[in-house]
């Protein structure tokens, strides 16, 4: 008999490929592995983009007139079942960020830069998961964790692969699913972030996320909002003072970005793929791009 696809399984993988694919959020949704089940899974991301946002203004290209800039992304993830009720997870990305035009960056002075960007490490705990008389179900908990920049890389830049912060997150969730397999998420998460050369600016994030599963495929649509609490604006005179493109890491970086996720087991649920799409429709100092993504799964009980 085809064993039905246990969204609890399988699913925490999803949120992954939305990390993946566009810029970095919280690792937290509101399935849990079972005690020691472990997942692994690997992906590609393609990103690019031709314009930018300077302050809240969008323009027709890149700052210092650099083009078209282009990533490709290959992460690692793993999530692993401490409980029933607490799971640990682990991703880490390696990226590589090229001018397509083959302009250099203004402080690097190369048009290509790649290695190893940050390790994130996160443990989730639920603290609360009631099933109601109608098969709805009601799950809330949260998670904390740590993002280092263990990649070694130059933080300014255009091309920087990140802002070299070491980030401390803590972060909630409620989730309701219903017993037609519908659910809906919002979760709430604050970042704090440390550089000894940079001031970079800590944030606030948020997302919603409208879902469906089955035993043929699992999806969601989410939209993430990130909000920083200082920094200032690309284009600026406090900017130029900075030292310009070499100050970017202190800038204030907002977002409200789109997602697309979708997950296929291939073999019972030990084998699955999957894939995602992201945009970007709205931010600051920030790019419009766009990108997808495709992922394959493992899952050891």
């Amino acid at each position: 008999m085809t064993k039905i696809f246990d969204p609890k399984k399988m699913i925490g993988i999803l949120c992954f490929l939305s990390i993946s694919s566009i810029s970095a959020q919280t690792i937290l949704n509101g399935f849990f592995p079972q005690q020691n089940e472990f997942t692994f899974a690997t992906s590609y991301s393609y990103k690019s983009y031709d314009n930018f946002y300077r302050g809240t203004t969008a323009t027709e290209s890149n700052p210092m007139g650099m083009g078209r800039i282009s990533s490709s992304i290959i992460s690692a993830y793993g999530e692993y079942g401490v409980l029933n009720w607490l799971s640990t997870t682990m991703t880490i990305p390696y990226v590589s960020t090229k001018n397509d035009q083959g302009v250099l960056d203004p402080v690097q002075g190369t048009s290509q830069v790649e290695g190893v960007q940050d390790l994130s490490v996160f443990l989730k705990a639920k603290i609360l998961d009631k099933k109601f008389q109608n098969a709805t179900k009601l799950a809330i908990g949260g998670a904390t964790g740590i993002t280092l920049p263990v990649g070694g890389y130059e933080e300014a830049g255009i091309l920087s692969l990140g802002n070299g912060a070491t980030a401390y997150d803590g972060c909630g969730f409620v989730q309701i699913t219903t017993s037609s397999n519908i659910f809906v998420e919002l979760q709430a998460a604050y970042s704090l972030r440390n550089n000894a050369d940079f001031e970079v600016p800590n944030a606030t994030m948020y997302s919603a996320k409208l879902g469906y599963y089955n035993k043929w495929f699992y999806a969601h649509a989410k939209v993430g909002i990130q909000n920083s609490l200082s920094g200032f604006d690309i284009g600026s005179q406090e900017f130029i003072d900075a030292g310009g493109a070499a100050a970017l890491p202190e800038t204030e970086v907002d977002y409200t970005n789109f997602y697309f996720d979708l997950y296929v087991p291939v073999y019972k649920n030990n084998f699955g793929v999957s894939s995602g799409y992201a945009v970007n429709m709205n931010g600051k100092n920030y790019d419009r791009a766009s990108s997808f993504s495709i992922g394959l799964v493992y899952k050891a009980n």
